[in-house]
Parts: structure tokens; C-alpha cells; sequence
């Protein structure tokens, strides 16, 4: 049986940023749910996805752009380090397909 540690999210992106060799990209999951008043409210799960693949890298940074909904899947990767003598743990979503699913609802000058 294979083993597997995956992640996979369809969200608004946030920023897109250059950092190394890498891209970083924020996505915003929204969750939908009923305050004490009974009024739905949205509750934004934010996550960073990093992509390694040079490919998928100048596709993304060319053609995705923030507000975008898109679909990112990949494998999570837990890693530490040491910091003022202490280990500190992180854990990597790192992004091996990402598509656009829809661009962002532009509104007109009346808000719709």
C-alpha cells in the first residue's frame, strides 16, 4: 500500500511572492457559517503554498493572479530547525499542481 501525506485546496489567492528558488502563494479557503444572530459570516482558513517546479513556477507567476479561485494540490512536509536554542517545527504544503478555476467578479461603478 502506498503511502501518502496530501493536500488539496480550492480558494482565492492572496499574494504571489518570489523567495529563493521558490514561489509562495497565499490561498484563502472560506468557511461559511451562522453567527449567534443566525447571520452567516465567512471565516477565511489562509494558507502558504510553496512551489518548487521551475514549469509550474512561470506558468503561475504569468497567468495567476490575486483574487483568482483556484485549485492547488500537493504534499505537506513537516521540517524543524533550530532558533535561539530551541527547535521549532513548520509544515510545508508544497504545491505540484495548481489551475485557475475562475477569475475574480469584477463589479461595476453601482456594485454589481
Amino acid at each position: 500500500m502506498r503511502n501518502i501525506a496530501e493536500f488539496q485546496i480550492i480558494g482565492r489567492v492572496g499574494k504571489l511572492k518570489r523567495l529563493g528558488s521558490t514561489i509562495r502563494v497565499s490561498l484563502a479557503a472560506n468557511y461559511p457559517f451562522k453567527d449567534k444572530e443566525g447571520e452567516w459570516k465567512e471565516d477565511p482558513h489562509w494558507n502558504e503554498v510553496t512551489i518548487f517546479q521551475g514549469e509550474l513556477q512561470d506558468r503561475v507567476w504569468r497567468q495567476i493572479q490575486s483574487g483568482d479561485l483556484v485549485h492547488a494540490r500537493g504534499r505537506i512536509k513537516q521540517n524543524s530547525y533550530v532558533k535561539d536554542d530551541e527547535t521549532r517545527y513548520t509544515v510545508d504544503l508544497i504545491c505540484n499542481e495548481l489551475s485557475r478555476l475562475a477569475k475574480p467578479v469584477e463589479l461595476g461603478d453601482d456594485g454589481e
